[in-house]
């Protein structure tokens, strides 16, 4: 068994990654704009892009809920929420707030409706962080999330591919069968669906 999530190593991984990031992960911007559209947002409504990196769900997020709807963004990694800032203040959105810590101990007021994480295996990995997470959310919120995960057995060379893809994204291998089995204690069963041949899921759920 793999150790769980470090911290410090995904510090330095993303300090690594954080210029390239956006180039990295084109590949997935259909599976981006599918899981923002999944949280069926509304005008007026608040969400929280947990992990939200260098921001590039922000955009989809703001347009979502509108100029009267709020979008908070958070992100422990000082190097990514530093591009993350600068997209914000380029685009002068005044409903967009960042918050750089790691979830668990992140803070502002208020509930959110809906909640995205989107290639935050780490994060989803660590049980303090999943229910702090979940303690920002209003009950019924609706939950998206997203990232890599193991393909089934008959597919080796995909296998490969996610080895080789989350050796460079993530520090811990341990619940990439089932990425999303904490989000589960807490919402119940969720809906879950492969793309890129079994490769990454998206997994949808409610909290009640």
């Amino acid at each position: 068994m793999t150790p769980g999530p470090d911290r410090r190593a995904a510090l330095e991984q993303y300090r690594r990654r954080a210029a390239v990031y956006d180039l990295e992960l084109a590949l997935f911007e259909p599976l981006r704009r599918e899981a923002v559209a999944r949280l069926a947002l509304q005008p007026g409504e608040t969400v929280v892009d947990f992990g939200c990196g260098t921001g590039l769900s922000l955009p989809l997020l703001r347009a979502a809920v509108g100029a009267t709807g709020h979008v908070v963004g958070i992100e422990q990694s000082p190097d990514m929420l530093a591009q993350a800032r600068r997209r914000v203040a380029r685009h002068g959105w005044r409903n967009v707030q960042l918050i750089g810590a790691p979830v668990e101990s992140a803070h502002w007021s208020g509930r959110a409706d809906a909640a995205l994480f989107h290639f935050t295996h780490d994060l989803l990995q660590r049980p303090e962080a999943v229910a702090g997470a979940l303690a920002h959310l209003k009950r019924g919120a609706r939950i998206v999330a997203t990232g890599l995960r193991w393909a089934p057995r008959w597919a080796a060379a995909v296998n490969v591919a996610v080895y080789v893809a989350a050796r460079r994204s993530i520090t811990t291998l341990d619940g990439l069968d089932r990425p999303w089995h904490l989000l589960e204690r807490h919402l119940g069963p969720m809906q879950v669906e492969s793309r890129l041949l079994g490769a990454v899921y998206l997994a949808a759920g409610t909290l009640s």
